[in-house]
């Protein structure tokens, strides 16, 4: 199947605007054979000079040219204009649609997608690869339409009025040529491929970096404690090094030789004036000298438009790596759950690019109204069970049913507002705190968000700011602890009252104080609801009906506290060595 070019694909996007696109490609070639005009009238004024010389005063079209040439300046001059506004207009059409597709694409794609690829990752491919799409569009595409007319236009004059000089000064443009061909070609555009992964990679982890400076900051730990930013930066210097030196000699040899056309004329010259020099070679030599920089010119926007398309080719390979993302399958006959159940059938699933299962296996039931915590070891996969009952990720093999219906079969909307998911890390707006807690429901009233707000403990939250509820977080010195935004995001669930809560360690982050704030508000939320809690204070769990012990992927115990702590199994060793690490104190 043969590749689709990446002009196509911008036209793609651009849609009608295209044809602003074409307009700004005639209207720049237009302008580039306008602008080689002046060139001529200017070779008829020095033929003139030389033809009155020394007698300059008898020279009598020397302003009729000159203000000829002026008149064809300005001419070329606006209808380059003319052609940057087609171009600009389409440019911006062309970005806004890439951002605007690429976006609402990426809300169908599952939830997990985010934590998987890394916002900043994303956010690079969404705003840096569009933005490179507008500069090609809007400068390098009719540039390089004027670029390409330009030398046809500057041969044929350099051959018409004396095929010798125009064959000599061509000589140093070949050589030129085919020194950025080389730099231009397919290992150029891996090259280009790895500077954008390596800046790609690096952004990704300066935004982690920038998240984790408070853990940074608390154990007092150096740049160098945080090493996957460090490798991304190592990375990035490694190979801009090594592509530095990889160009230096080509680039130095490309620029020798396109400004070397007016040493090569003149030892030309000297060579063929050797027995005689006529008015009307020296007429000609004086208009190649004049006109040859303008080769130079040329050369250097195919250079720079080429390499801009490389990295228009790259940034479009990385929009289509995301458009070509499966979205979430959705049913066209969504059905309705019966009730707040929960059942996996043996569910097995593992991450993209990961061979190993992250779930094994797994089957389980859990009734309407009962309360169950997801316990094990880091990387157990307590956190991959509970995200695939809210569907961020659709399981490999097995079912996920809720209320008796598969969550493939519950339309996303009502799934979303079955189940309500309170993360360990709760993700605030920087807006106020009322549009924060209304984001779970967009039509809720003044009165049912400052309830929920009173059930989820935060009133003294809400009386120390400095607008109530209508406060901005994060501007003006509004700021919140990690226990407030805590409550803040219980607020949310609470207005959502969703009848499915799955709490990921939603007392992690929170201080003593806070943390028996949030626990009062889990009560309330929790009432009548189903409740999954991933946790590893096992002190918040033995009050459940029922804890399943994650290992390796797998369900390896089941049972509430008292049955686990008999068996003596894994959930007894974790109890025994969370009292101790509790216990633990500094010795005075």
């Amino acid at each position: 199947m043969k590749k689709e070019s990446s002009i196509s694909k911008l036209f793609g996007y651009a849609g009608s605007f295209k044809y602003l696109t074409i307009a700004s490609w005639i209207l720049s070639a237009v302008s580039a054979l306008m602008a080689l005009i002046p060139f001529i009238l200017i070779w008829k004024i020095i033929k003139e000079v030389l033809k009155v010389a020394p007698n300059f005063s008898s020279a009598k079209n020397l302003t009729y040219y000159g203000w000829l040439a002026v008149l064809f300046s300005v001419i070329s001059m606006i209808i380059y204009i003319a052609a940057l506004i087609c171009s600009h207009i389409a440019a911006f059409r062309v970005q806004a649609n890439i951002r605007s597709k690429a976006m609402h694409h990426i809300i169908t794609l599952p939830l997990g997608f985010m934590d998987s690829i890394g916002s900043g990752k994303i956010r690079k491919i969404v705003n840096e690869s569009s933005a490179a799409t507008e500069t090609y569009l809007a400068h390098q595409l009719p540039d390089s339409a004027g670029a390409l007319v330009t030398p046809i236009g500057l041969i044929a004059m350099l051959l018409i009025f004396d095929w010798r000089l125009g064959l000599v000064s061509l000589v140093p443009v070949v050589i030129a040529f085919a020194i950025m061909l080389s730099m231009t070609g397919a290992k150029m555009q891996q090259k280009m491929k790895e500077y954008q992964n390596s800046l790609e990679q690096m952004s990704n982890e300066a935004v982690e970096y920038v998240r984790g400076i408070p853990v940074v900051k608390t154990f007092g730990q150096s740049f160098f404690s945080f090493k996957r930013f460090k490798a991304a930066i190592d990375n990035y210097e490694k190979w801009v090094i090594s592509y530095t030196k990889d160009l230096r000699i080509p680039m130095m040899l490309y620029t020798t030789a396109i400004n070397s056309t007016f040493a090569v004329l003149i030892a030309a010259a000297l060579f063929f004036t050797r027995n005689k020099v006529s008015d009307n070679f020296l007429l000609n030599l004086l208009f190649y000298i004049i006109i040859t920089p303008v080769i130079t010119v040329t050369l250097n926007k195919i250079m720079y438009s080429s390499e801009n398309m490389m990295i228009v080719e790259d940034a479009l390979e990385r929009i289509d790596s995301v458009m070509n993302m499966k979205p979430l399958y959705e049913s066209t006959a969504p059905k309705h759950p019966k009730d707040n159940s929960i059942i996996l059938d043996d569910v097995l699933f593992h991450y993209k690019d990961v061979d190993k299962n992250a779930l094994k296996h797994v089957s389980l039931k859990i009734n309407s109204g009962e309360h169950v915590a997801f316990v094990g070891p880091s990387g157990s996969g307590k956190t991959t069970l509970a995200s695939i009952i809210a569907r961020f990720w659709d399981v490999d093999s097995g079912e996920v049913i809720i209320g008796g219906i598969n969550v493939k079969n519950i339309s996303k909307e009502e799934l979303m507002n079955t189940v309500s998911f309170v993360f360990q890390d709760s993700k605030l707006l920087k807006t106020s705190i009322l549009e924060n807690v209304r984001l779970a429901k967009p039509d809720a009233t003044r009165e049912e968000v400052l309830q929920a707000l009173k059930d989820a403990m935060c009133e003294d939250i809400i009386e120390k700011m400095t607008n109530g509820m209508d406060t901005i977080i994060g501007v003006k010195g509004n700021y919140l602890s990690g226990g407030e935004a805590q409550r803040i995001s219980i607020a949310r669930a609470m207005l959502k009252n969703p009848p499915i809560l799955i709490l990921d360690e939603a007392t992690a982050f929170a201080d003593p104080d806070n943390e028996s704030k949030v626990q009062a508000a889990f009560s309330t939320l929790s009432k009548g609801k189903t409740v999954l809690m991933i946790a590893h204070r096992l002190s918040t769990v033995t009050g459940m009906d029922q804890i399943y012990v994650i290992k390796d992927g797998e369900i390896c115990e089941v049972g509430n506290h008292s049955k686990l702590m008999q068996k003596q199994g894994l959930y007894a060793h974790m109890w025994q060595q969370y009292n101790s690490a509790a216990k633990w104190k500094v010795g005075v």
